[in-house]
């Protein structure tokens, strides 16, 4: 017997349903947070580093902040503004993660068991 449970994710778009910030870009700010490398960052995770570069591009340019620093000698870090961004999404997606659990309890009771065919 297994249990539902809700699994949703969440992007910050623009009126013209551009994302400005989701998964992809948390974990691009991540890992270049980590790796203090776009290209690094590109490998890791199996993307070009023009596609990674443009990305960071949308976002910063959306927001009108720099969020990422990239130096040929001293590599990439995030700024300020960058650091802030993603802390705001982890706790915008913790809360959100947070009130999509109480929604599944109220309209679901909990956790709702069921066989491996649906079945309660």
């Amino acid at each position: 017997m297994s249990q539902l449970r809700l699994r949703s994710r969440q992007w910050i778009v623009d009126d013209q349903d551009r994302i400005i910030m989701g998964e992809g870009r948390k974990e691009i700010l991540e890992t270049i947070e980590r790796t203090g490398s776009i290209n690094q960052t590109a490998k890791i995770m199996k993307m070009s580093y023009k596609g990674v570069w443009s990305k960071i591009k949308v976002t910063e340019e959306y927001l009108n902040l720099n969020i990422v620093h990239a130096d040929r000698k001293m590599g990439s870090r995030l700024t300020k503004e960058g650091k802030e961004l993603l802390e705001k999404y982890r706790l915008l997606k913790e809360s959100c993660i947070e009130a999509d659990n109480q929604c599944f309890k109220q309209v679901f009771g909990g956790v709702w068991p069921v066989d491996g065919e649906g079945r309660k």
